[in-house]
């Protein structure tokens, strides 16, 4: 195949000797050119080995040109659509005498030779319309002019064209295994696993070959040039390169894949990288696509419950950019597990653990008219969220910590339906009490300062004095001590800042004492203690309990003290 633009050749036929051959490729020669891509940019020639990438506008027809110099030569061209189907047709025809060195007497005048070359139909060899990836080979092709014409009905487009008069050594693009489907190894709620069996190119030939992912809800994708094009446009008007760039649409500087870095990363679909060309136009955002190396498993994850997906898969040789793909599939995640709806009692406490960022839903259906409806929720660990409906209308939606009692008007015949949101942070313990009864209060009322204040001053080596706050209402306290290592930590501490354990889990020898106590007024609601008999220098963790009426208690927050060691 010879690298020449049509004018090019129209100007050198008529030079050509009598006795001279077109040259055959001159490899030092077509390294350089190739090189130089502005070389071929915009230009109707196509050269032998190279990719090349254009556009077309809807309607108008483009023709190129390549020649083959000797007869039986093996030839192979492909053709690939980037996001719009295309119509194209090659044809060959003969090259005039004076080219072949077969003719004699003077060269053909230039206008005369040019309206030979470009006039006649030439023989059809081969046409195709669709949006697949179509190629031609001939193990023996004829010499003479091939023209290759393109047309696109649909949309302007971009598209790649590759040909190549050395087929069996050139091999750009990575070969397929004998099943070249894509597997789906497991099927979850979020995740999807694939495998597919690897490149003979990778395997066999030792040439470095990258596995790339695509994802999305809508349809399979025919070539990786078509989801580069959809990643990097919208249906608009796509605009034209500019003569002299290196435009192409299969960019490899990385067209919204992640870096090598980030290859094989099973967190989220992506995250974008550099591109070679600047877009003026936002990524889709229903299309992801990842590269995971050489691996031939990979589990997608972060996708939504009972949703169908569509999975892609190309083999991408590195070192041609060049890729192949492999029969995508689809799949649907498994649905979202139902809810089991717990049923409340009127006026009994019912017990709840979530897992960490889980959710439990609650329903409560009084069985008798009601004016008011209270729930009382005692969070034993982190905040949890709680949300509640009646007959589908929301009510109530807030953040808990500690003991919140909410009174909600009531309806006859209401029906509540109760969610609880757990922590990110981890696990949710809580109790919950729903009730039609007013007067019943199953936990204790808190006041909203829940720690204990040690006093320095009066600190000795036997002894500490403590101070917390109570409420209106009369409750028992019981104050309990347990001794623990000097590094006993705040975050030991706060592992064990389960407000739910009562006194009943304590040991009675860690048991201070217990006294009632309530105050009308509430900025005289403070009560102190003198805990006594501790060994000097060292530290202990305290806790004071509130008992309700109902016998559900309520712990403080702990403090950690340390008695003096000189006295």
């Amino acid at each position: 195949m010879l690298l020449l633009h049509c004018p090019l050749l129209l100007l050198l036929l008529p030079l050509s000797s009598r006795s001279q051959k077109l040259p055959t490729r001159d490899e030092e020669l077509f390294q350089m050119q190739i090189r130089d891509k502005a070389f071929f940019h915009d230009s109707s020639v196509i050269p032998d080995g190279a990719e090349i990438s254009s556009y077309l506008f809807r309607d108008t027809p483009k023709r190129y040109f390549f020649v083959v110099e000797e007869d039986n030569t093996p030839l192979a061209v492909t053709v690939t659509p980037c996001d719009a189907p295309l119509e194209w047709k090659l044809s060959v025809q003969e090259l005039p005498e004076e080219a072949s060195g077969e003719g004699s007497g003077e060269p053909e005048p230039l206008e005369q030779q040019k309206q030979q070359i470009t006039n006649e139909e030439g023989t059809e060899l081969f046409s195709y319309k669709g949006n697949d990836v179509e190629y031609f080979v001939s193990s023996s092709s004829p010499s003479g002019l091939y023209q290759l014409d393109l047309l696109s009905t649909e949309k302007d487009t971009h598209f790649k064209v590759y040909a190549t008069t050395t087929p069996e050594s050139d091999q750009p693009y990575p070969e397929l295994p004998y099943d070249p489907r894509i597997d789906v190894t497991s099927l979850g709620r979020t995740t999807v696993t694939l495998a597919w069996k690897p490149s003979p190119t990778a395997s066999l030939l030792k040439q470095p070959i990258q596995y790339c992912i695509v994802i999305n809800k809508e349809h399979n994708f025919k070539s990786l040039c078509a989801v580069e094009a959809r990643l990097s446009s919208d249906d608009a008007f796509m605009m034209a390169p500019k003569p002299g760039l290196d435009f192409s649409p299969f960019d490899f500087a990385h067209f919204g894949f992640p870096s090598d870095n980030n290859s094989g990363r099973e967190r989220g679909f992506l995250k974008s990288s550099k591109f070679g060309r600047q877009t003026t136009s936002k990524p889709r955002v229903d299309l992801h696509k990842v590269c995971v190396g050489n691996k031939n498993i990979f589990t997608v994850s972060d996708l939504k419950p009972d949703t169908q997906y569509y999975f892609d898969m190309f083999a991408v040789n590195t070192n041609t950019n060049m890729s192949t793909a492999y029969v995508g599939t689809f799949a649907r995640t498994k649905e979202e597990a139902k809810q089991k709806t717990v049923e409340l009692k009127d006026g009994k406490v019912t017990d709840v653990f979530i897992k960490r960022k889980g959710a439990k839903f609650l329903r409560f259906a009084p069985v008798s008219s009601h004016q008011k409806v209270t729930f009382s929720v005692h969070s034993c660990l982190d905040a949890v969220q709680i949300q509640v409906r009646r007959d589908g209308k929301l009510l109530l939606s807030q953040n808990v910590e500690g003991v919140r009692q909410f009174q909600l008007r009531g309806k006859a015949k209401a029906k509540y339906l109760i969610r609880l949101k757990g922590s990110k942070k981890g696990a949710s313990m809580l109790k919950i009490l729903a009730t039609t009864r007013p007067n019943k209060q199953m936990f204790p009322s808190l006041p909203e300062d829940t720690r204990i204040k040690a006093f320095d001053k009066l600190r000795t080596c036997s002894s500490v004095t403590v101070a917390w706050l109570g409420t209106q209402e009369r409750n028992k306290f019981c104050i309990y001590k347990r001794e623990v290592d000097d590094n006993y930590s705040e975050e030991q501490k706060k592992r064990e800042q389960n407000q739910c354990l009562g006194p009943d889990t304590r040991k009675k020898s860690e048991k201070v004492l217990c006294k009632y106590f309530h105050s009308q007024n509430i900025q005289k609601a403070v009560t102190t203690e003198t805990i006594r008999g501790l060994q000097p220098g060292k530290s202990y963790l305290l806790d004071v309990y509130v008992i309700g009426h109902g016998g559900h208690s309520v712990k403080y927050q702990s403090k950690l003290v340390k008695t003096r060691k000189f006295c």
